[in-house]
């Protein structure tokens, strides 16, 4: 075992340099940011979806009582702040061109980053919690249409969704785009010494 952990050691510590074009790496680097610009758009694109489908049910469902019109206020609350959020995020990456100043790029990368995560951990929390509010409140009326064991069943499918959202899905999530903002910056970081260099 020790010769395995010697041998992972030295794989490790062996690092080769490659020498790539700073014109390849400006492909890749707009390859990357595309595909970013793009994820987030997609993402405004299916909150605002979610928006209007929220929006039709509180119009064309005569509710008998106050409190699912609460619940469905809040909920749209949570849906058209997290999507302000978004859309304030995106517009960090959408409103410059990265190929006029990589520089000003890089530092709103680097704050486009700052506010995903801040995304993820602060806002996160005040959506779910709004969200689960929302359901509760949408709950009181609705549920008292279905028996008992469909009731129990909407109720835990409904919360074991949103956490499991909460935890293993939205960790995922972090995870995953915390590295590929990390790995865009350091390219942008490249880039900015190979064209000093020249």
């Amino acid at each position: 075992m020790q010769e395995f952990d010697h041998i992972q050691s030295l794989w490790q510590s062996h690092s080769v340099e490659v020498k790539i074009s700073s014109e390849q790496m400006l492909q890749q680097a707009k390859k990357e940011v595309n595909a970013i610009r793009n994820k987030s758009l997609f993402n405004i694109i299916g909150m605002l979806l979610s928006f209007v489908a929220m929006a039709m049910l509180w119009l064309f469902y005569d509710f008998n009582s106050w409190v699912p019109q609460l619940g469905l206020t809040i909920f749209l609350s949570a849906i058209a702040v997290s999507t302000f959020m978004l859309y304030k995020s995106h517009q960090l990456l959408a409103k410059h061109d990265f190929t006029t100043d990589p520089n000003e790029f890089l530092n709103n990368l680097k704050q486009y980053q700052l506010s995903r995560f801040s995304l993820y951990s602060k806002l996160y929390w005040f959506y779910a919690f709004a969200l689960s509010l929302g359901i509760v409140l949408y709950f009181f009326e609705i549920l008292s249409y279905f028996d008992l064991w469909a009731q129990g069943l909407i109720v835990v499918l409904t919360f074991g969704w949103i956490i499991f959202c909460s935890t293993l899905v939205r960790k995922a999530v972090i995870k995953k785009e915390k590295e590929r903002i990390a790995l865009l910056i350091e390219k942008f970081e490249r880039l900015g010494k190979q064209f000093k260099e020249l």
